[in-house]
């Protein structure tokens, strides 16, 4: 019986190593150069699987992005704002 606890405990422990972590990039957007353009960029990014969450700001030309990093990666993101037109880099 103790056995089957320690086993159990361990694929538990071992299992949570898998789930996906969710992250948050800043995304460094230049080339906006309207109060519209936000919109765009901001469609462009929630069309990406994975992404929960875009915030794009015409003021600072930023984009905010959560994502899960299972399902997507930070280079999927700028594609995908180059893709629709604004090419963007990580902010470091």
């Amino acid at each position: 019986m103790m056995k089957k606890i320690t086993l159990l405990f361990l694929l538990t422990l071992t299992s949570l190593s898998a789930i996906a972590e969710t992250k948050t990039v800043t995304l460094e957007v230049p080339t906006m150069n309207c109060v519209t353009c936000p919109f765009t960029v901001k469609k462009a990014l929630q069309n990406v699987e994975g992404v929960s969450k875009a915030e794009v700001t015409f003021d600072t030309k930023l984009a905010v992005v959560t994502f899960d990093d299972e399902k997507t990666t930070v280079k999927a993101l700028t594609e995908a704002t180059t893709n629709a037109g604004y090419p963007s880099t990580v902010k470091e």
